[in-house]
């Protein structure tokens, strides 16, 4: 890929995070609207709605950030923490993946209802973002999953001594 080009793939990605970091709030609310009536999500209702959105939202807000090399550590950090918050509320382990698939899922339906990506080169840009974006779930889904072990595998042993 040419240096033109590759200048032209990046405006487009920071053109689309900045589209989805500035709807933050808009993009959360239509993801709770849906987790909440998800039959794969039973205990969403358990998180006070401005909680519920502070999930999706800070996601959203911080893309640009969390898709820098440099905040694996952080990503690590925050979504350990996460997934054992989300087992003392009582979710079981596939809700807590679930929550952060939907959080993804809306991410991409709100840039595909936005019609950003119109040419191919826009649509190949876009799946370049896309993979990072990926990585970033991955990530957060595998350190949620962590926490939240560590976190049953704590009140197990709490509740057999």
């Amino acid at each position: 890929m040419g240096e033109n080009e590759k200048s032209i793939g990046d405006r487009l990605a920071e053109r689309l995070v900045r589209v989805i970091e500035s709807r933050a709030e808009d993009i959360a609310k239509v993801w709770y609207r849906d987790a909440k009536e998800s039959i794969y999500l039973p205990n969403i209702k358990k998180i006070p709605e401005d909680q519920a959105l502070k999930i999706a939202t800070t996601v959203y807000k911080k893309l640009s950030y969390w898709l820098l090399p440099s905040s694996e550590k952080e990503i690590r950090t925050v979504y350990e923490k996460f997934g054992a918050a989300m087992y003392r509320r009582g979710f079981r382990m596939e809700e807590v993946v679930m929550i952060l698939i939907l959080v993804k899922r809306y991410l991409w339906l709100h840039l595909l209802e936005e019609g950003l990506m119109t040419t191919n080169l826009d649509l190949y840009q876009a799946l370049d973002l896309n993979n990072k974006v990926v990585l970033y779930f991955d990530r957060a889904i595998y350190f949620s999953l962590v926490g939240y072990k560590e976190a049953r595998s704590k009140s197990l042993e709490a509740a057999s001594t």
